[in-house]
């Protein structure tokens, strides 16, 4: 549920996703709160993917151990334009947490902090 990374450094990435009708996670014309999750996990798999492939590494799968302060001020409707962005908290060994945060017309719209594991080999 990203459509571009739009930035990326080792601390921060910030991508675009416009929300589409036949996305599995909008309901009733808007984009459900299980997307909105979905996006901020995305953002940070995107985030890790490029690094691995700078690196290049094969990129490793990732799994959301935790959600931690949730808050959905909005749902963004379909056609909207949202900018997700990620910043690194803390990484130790193979769990990285992450603050996240979603705009939508220039306004926050959710934001969390998400503990995300990467499947070692």
């Amino acid at each position: 549920m990203v459509d571009e990374l739009m930035y990326a450094d080792e601390m921060l990435a910030r991508t675009a996703f416009r929300v589409n009708e036949e996305n599995v996670l909008v309901e009733n014309g808007k984009f459900s709160e299980a997307g909105i999750v979905e996006n901020i996990a995305q953002t940070a798999a995107a985030h890790a993917g490029y690094f691995f492939m700078q690196k290049k590494e094969a990129v490793k799968m990732g799994y959301i151990g935790s959600i931690k302060n949730l808050e959905i001020f909005s749902l963004p409707e379909t056609g909207n334009l949202l900018t997700t962005e990620i910043k690194m908290i803390n990484q130790i060994f193979n769990v990285t947490i992450v603050e996240g945060k979603i705009f939508c017309c220039d306004q926050l719209i959710a934001s969390c902090e998400m503990k995300i594991f990467i499947k070692s080999d």
